[in-house]
């Protein structure tokens, strides 16, 4: 089975064109491929499939097997993927993912190689209900939950999949490891949560680590940058428009006041391409 190593910003999938390819247990390959000492070492799996509601479909597997509805960093990729392969020639395509169809412009380079995408992330989730969250609060915004004896202010966001944003003094030396999937599991979030530790270097540059469901602590995270710019000008933090500094890089993330859509720009990077005995 042909298979493509991409990633965006460090956050590193493995890819399959199902257009060619044939997978009868995604979960399953997800874990084998994931594996960074006997598989191909990534984050998750990503199958790039038809569909019938847009240009493409894409399907994406966490390292654990666990099938998310979405992931910006991996969206970014199959843009690439789809324009360098030649299986579109079109500068605008849509992808259908579980959290609805994404639009996304491509930039390509002077090699006719795509260098950066710009996605619309569509609107920001913000009742409680919808996230989920397990409260009787419409919003979830700047609210205590209790981790190993200390609350943490968090506001929660959906981006198609759930958020949970913290905001710490020092994101650098943050104890990510154990509070991390602390706050995934906690009870609060019936489908458990992404989370986000931020740190406000201005009101147009931030700083986060995340911890994201079913994979743990990775480079970076595409709607959990969105995530937080949200958050963030909800609690009167940021601009609608700033930088978010991920362990992997920059992203530029707007959320457009007449719209209250979300929009990602960043890059996807070509890792290589091998062949996996299944």
């Amino acid at each position: 089975m042909k298979f493509t190593k991409m990633h965006g910003l460090g956050n590193d999938y493995v890819y399959i064109n199902c257009f060619e390819e044939r997978v009868e247990n995604p979960a399953e390959l997800a874990r084998f491929v994931s594996d960074r000492h006997f598989g191909v070492g990534s984050d998750g799996l990503v199958l790039i499939l038809p569909s019938e509601k847009a240009d493409f479909r894409m399907r994406m597997f966490n390292s654990d097997g666990s099938e998310a509805e979405m992931c910006g960093n991996a969206i970014r990729c199959v843009g690439k993927y789809v324009y360098d392969n030649r299986m579109t020639d079109k500068e605008t395509v849509t992808v259908e993912t579980l959290a609805g169809i994404k639009i996304l412009e491509l930039f390509p380079g002077k090699d006719r190689k795509v260098e950066l995408v710009r996605v619309d992330m569509g609107e920001p989730v913000l009742k409680t209900g919808d996230i989920p969250v397990d409260s009787s609060l419409d919003r979830f915004i700047n609210e205590p939950v209790k981790i190993m004896d200390e609350a943490y202010h968090v506001t929660c966001v959906s981006m198609g999949n759930p958020h949970a944003v913290t905001y710490v003094r020092n994101v650098k030396d943050f104890p990510l490891e154990k509070v991390g999937p602390l706050m995934e599991n906690h009870p609060l979030f019936p489908k458990r949560i992404n989370a986000e530790f931020v740190e406000v270097v201005n009101r147009s540059y931030l700083k986060m680590r995340v911890w994201e469901r079913g994979a743990g602590e990775t480079m970076a995270c595409g709607t959990g940058a969105c995530a937080v710019l949200v958050a963030s000008c909800l609690n009167g933090l940021s601009e609608r428009k700033a930088t978010v500094e991920l362990l992997g890089g920059n992203l530029t993330i707007e959320w457009n006041e007449e719209n209250n859509h979300v929009y990602k720009t960043g890059p996807a990077t070509y890792v290589f391409t091998g062949f996996l005995d299944v």
